[in-house]
């Protein structure tokens, strides 16, 4: 935890640390699914992702990946002395690898750039979601807070 504008300058250029490890579920897939409209079979039809998927099984949605940053950041950083605080998007948002189904996965983050807004500060974190096991990030992106005193 780090406190106000003058703590979150502090962390620019610093590897903040790593979330817990959290398994993705079918039935969280599919009820992503359902929230999106993202009924892909790669990714909800279980039998025919095991026979015919080049990864051997359902997938995660890319977005299911991008959706667990409002779990896993705050056990990575938490920035206090602001009135409130807005997320104002992700920029360089790239998956280069799929997340299977009952693999598990966790947040790394790195403070790229604090920069002064009208009426408090705008953080820009670079995240990268690791799968469990895997060489390659199943996520990488700049995600932009907007924090106001």
């Amino acid at each position: 935890m780090v406190e106000g504008p003058e703590g979150a300058r502090g962390l620019v250029g610093r590897h903040l640390g790593y979330s817990e490890w959290v398994e993705i579920t079918q039935d969280q897939v599919d009820r992503f699914a359902d929230a999106t409209g993202d009924h892909q079979w790669i990714h909800v039809d279980v039998e025919r992702a095991k026979r015919e998927s080049p990864y051997g099984g359902p997938i995660a949605h890319g977005y299911l990946t991008l959706s667990l940053i409002p779990q896993l950041l705050p056990q990575i950083l938490r920035i206090d002395g602001f009135r409130m605080g807005v997320n104002y998007g992700s920029e360089r948002m790239r998956f280069p690898a799929p997340v299977p189904v009952g693999s598990r996965v966790r947040a790394g983050a790195t403070m790229e750039a604090v920069t002064e807004v009208r009426g408090g500060i705008q953080t820009d974190l670079v995240v990268t979601v690791e799968v469990e096991g895997s060489e390659k990030p199943a996520l990488v992106a700049t995600i932009v807070f907007r924090r106001f005193v």
